[in-house]
């Protein structure tokens, strides 16, 4: 399969299309928020980020109900919870998607913060499907930048588990067929260096993420009989930075499909380039045919 998004078959479609649509995928940490707060704060640009949607409107209930049962652990909490005399909710931000991560949790011992193995595959399973919903209200929020904010450009912000829950593989593919129609689908490469210094952020600060559950449990069992630990006795942040690098090595072949397939690629190191609109204009133009 050869497939490009139809929406911008060359440098000059794209250089002289009034509106301009882009989805941006990578692993986390590569630019793609940068550049869709750049665009943004240069006006012209709707900034739509699948992880604050997420958040917000599919997970946002799940999350300011973890909070609740904290609070209702605490008797002074508990009492004003109990008489509605306080509000609890998450202050989730583009820029800090602290309370998704924190409900999202990490598995293994509950005395060292971790969630039984059952309870956090159920997060998992509700991400996926906010995740899926929120990528398939990109179309939505292409038509609500132009009809309420009379913003032309628009660029999705995707979540680096987008290629989690799609099959690049696959020409039918249902959130690809929709995502490519109405955007450029552009991956943002890293290179072993990048992927190396993701790595070294993990391991200072193991963040909860989503995976692919067929890898999440194959993983959660080798890590077990590698070192002869029943499920309750596993250092969640332990599981999480011996599984992270295999995250990165079992994504990046499903990001390259998803590239060669439906859209095309930069390198980190150009992105890292970019410092205004017209430089990422230019950065898309030399990625598409002439």
């Amino acid at each position: 399969m050869s497939y490009r998004s139809p929406i911008y078959k060359t440098q000059a479609e794209w250089l002289s299309a009034k509106n301009k649509q882009v989805l941006l995928f990578a692993m986390s940490g590569l630019g793609k928020t940068y550049l869709s707060s750049m665009l943004r704060a240069a006006g012209g640009w709707f900034h739509y980020s699948v992880d604050y949607r997420i958040g917000t409107r599919y997970m946002g209930e799940y999350i300011a109900d973890n909070f609740k049962s904290e609070a209702m652990k605490v008797p002074f909490l508990r009492e004003l919870l109990l008489q509605d005399a306080v509000y609890i909710a998450s202050n989730i931000t583009f820029d800090n998607l602290a309370p998704l991560s924190t409900y999202l949790g990490k598995p293994g011992s509950p005395q060292k913060g971790g969630l039984p193995f059952e309870e956090y595959m159920l997060r998992q399973n509700q991400h996926m499907r906010a995740e899926t919903a929120a990528l398939l209200d990109t179309t939505h929020f292409i038509r609500r930048a132009r009809s309420i904010y009379n913003i032309p450009n628009f660029i999705c912000d995707s979540g680096g588990s987008i290629c989690e829950v799609v099959n690049p593989e696959d020409p039918k593919d249902p959130i690809l067929s929709e995502l490519s129609t109405h955007n450029l689908m552009v991956w943002i490469e890293g290179s072993d260096a990048h992927t190396d210094e993701l790595v070294r952020r993990f391991d200072r600060a193991p963040k909860p993420m989503y995976y692919q559950p067929q890898f999440l449990e194959r993983k959660w069992v080798e890590y077990r009989v590698e070192r002869g630990l029943k499920e309750d006795e596993v250092n969640p942040d332990d599981f999480v930075r011996w599984t992270y690098r295999q995250a990165l090595e079992h994504r990046q072949p499903r990001y390259d499909a998803m590239a060669r397939n439906w859209g095309i690629t930069l390198k980190a190191e150009q992105v890292a380039t970019v410092r205004d609109e017209q430089d990422f204009t230019q950065l898309i133009a030399s990625a598409l045919p002439k």
